[in-house]
Parts: C-alpha cells; structure tokens; sequence
C-alpha cells in the first residue's frame, strides 16, 4: 500500500505539469495569431482542452498566464533567429522572415494599438529593445571602423531596414514574394553596409 501511494503522488504530478504545459502552450499559440486583447480564458481552456477554472489554478491569473506564455514565445523566437552568424546579412535577413511570415501580421496589429499600455506597450517595448539587439549582433561588426556617431546612425538605420513594417510594405502593401521581399531588404541592408 505505501508503494502505491508515491506511485499516485508521482502520476498527479505529472499530469498537472502535463495540464500546465498544455494551457501555456494553448496561450502561447493564442499569442502568435491574435493580440492579447484578443483572447478570452474561454479560449485558452477550449484549446488546451480544460476549463476555465483549470487555467486558473494552473495559472493564477490571466496576466501571470500571458507573461509565461510570452516568455515562452520569447524564447522560441530566439531560438528561431539563432539561425545566423554575425556578418551573414544572407542568412539574417532569411532569419527574420521567418520570424515575420510566423507572426509579423499579428505584430503590426499590436503596433497600430498601442492604446492598451498595460496589455500592449510591455511586449512592444520587449521585441523594439529585442530586435534592435539582434541588429547590433549581427550586423554591427559590418560597420567595424566607423566613428561611434556614424556607427550609431548606421545601426539605426538597419534597424528600420530589417523592421517588421519594412517586412510588411513589402509582402503585404506591395504584393512582393517573399524572395523578392527578401531580395529588397539585403539590398537596403547591403546598402548601409556598403557592400552594393
């Protein structure tokens, strides 16, 4: 009887840390297609498949549940754009749209609202500072021997080049292919580099 009992207690475990990654992915899929405001408890329980008192057990509540899904996402996307060295504006810019084709739409919605600061504004603020790091990790060692005033510009301006607005002019406002989409922003990028 007692080897039951640990037996038990090991499968309750499991199944809750089962329950729990299932509401936090169901959350952090939510994320990629629709903007937080978007999503309701209802539709986080229906596609994890639990109930809405279950998401709050697991969870504690609806904005603990977004900030883990959202860590989540985080870390996916990093893990996405690790794709590239330094240097290989090529294999950055194929890094990006991958990224962009995944969730730009639901980006540029977040961006046209930026109404709800206590919703919108942090995870805004998170990817700005996130992607302007990810420039300057892989494209700042192309601009080696600028002044630091002329380096700062630069990199601003492969920031905006490599943007996800500049991804949606692109593919959405104009209609282009993603390899001739592509094809435009290494040009941009290769132009501020001085590599064209």
């Amino acid at each position: 009887m007692n080897s039951a009992r640990p037996y038990r207690m090991g499968a309750r475990a499991e199944a809750a840390a089962d329950t729990r990654r299932r509401v936090v992915d169901a959350a952090a899929d939510l994320l990629r297609r629709r903007l937080r405001v978007d999503i309701r408890l209802e539709d986080v329980a229906a596609a994890a498949g639990v109930s809405v008192q279950t998401v709050l057990r697991v969870a504690g509540s609806k904005s603990e549940l977004f900030r883990v899904a959202f860590e989540q996402l985080l870390s996916e996307i990093a893990a996405q754009l690790d794709g590239a060295a330094p240097g290989d504006v090529h294999a950055a810019v194929r890094t990006w749209f991958d990224h962009y084709e995944q969730i730009g739409d639901v980006v540029i919605r977040g961006l046209a609202d930026e109404t709800g600061p206590a919703v919108v504004f942090p995870i805004l603020e998170v990817g700005r500072a996130r992607h302007r790091q990810r420039v300057e990790y892989l494209l700042g060692p192309l601009l080696a021997g600028r002044s630091p005033k002329k380096r700062a510009v630069a990199l601003d301006a492969l920031v905006c080049a490599s943007d996800v607005y500049t991804w949606k002019l692109l593919r959405r406002d104009f209609g282009r292919s993603r390899a001739e989409a592509e094809a435009t922003m290494r040009l941009m990028i290769e132009s501020v580099v001085g590599r064209h």
